[in-house]
């Protein structure tokens, strides 16, 4: 079975958008993701910041990477349900170790952060609508 076919068999909220939808919001992010990452790290190999302020963000990037195989390749729902706690959790981080140097990076991840938000709320409903099945 397919990772879509899989994918279509799952129990999901009302709510939940299209995967075209998905993919559409992932092509806007992802610009804003590589622009302000990149930006931090190449402010932390400077040493313009402290190497402790890539460290959410690298973690994040790592955790963003690994959703997808987790999700579509493992299919496993509740490890894809901590991954995504991950993400959420470090985008906050993130956002809160930059402020003080580069506040327009942290407000870069507003949309990021919304969207995150939500996807979240959908792992998890998600997670719990397929538990056991």
């Amino acid at each position: 079975m397919t990772w879509m076919d899989w994918y279509e068999t799952l129990w999901k909220p009302g709510w939940t958008p299209a995967p075209k939808t998905i993919g559409l919001i992932w092509q806007i992010l992802y610009p804003i993701i590589i622009v302000s990452f990149g930006f931090v790290f190449v402010q932390t190999f400077r040493k313009n910041v402290p190497r402790k302020v890539a460290i959410p963000f690298a973690i994040n990037l790592v955790a963003n990477v690994i959703f997808t195989p987790i999700q579509f390749g493992l299919r496993n729902l509740p490890l894809a349900a901590v991954d995504i706690l991950i993400v959420w959790g470090t985008i906050i981080w993130m956002s809160l170790a930059i402020w003080k140097h580069h506040k327009w990076v942290a407000v870069a991840q507003v949309p990021y952060f919304v969207w995150v938000s939500i996807a979240t709320v959908l792992q998890l409903s998600m997670t719990w609508m397929n538990w056991g099945s």
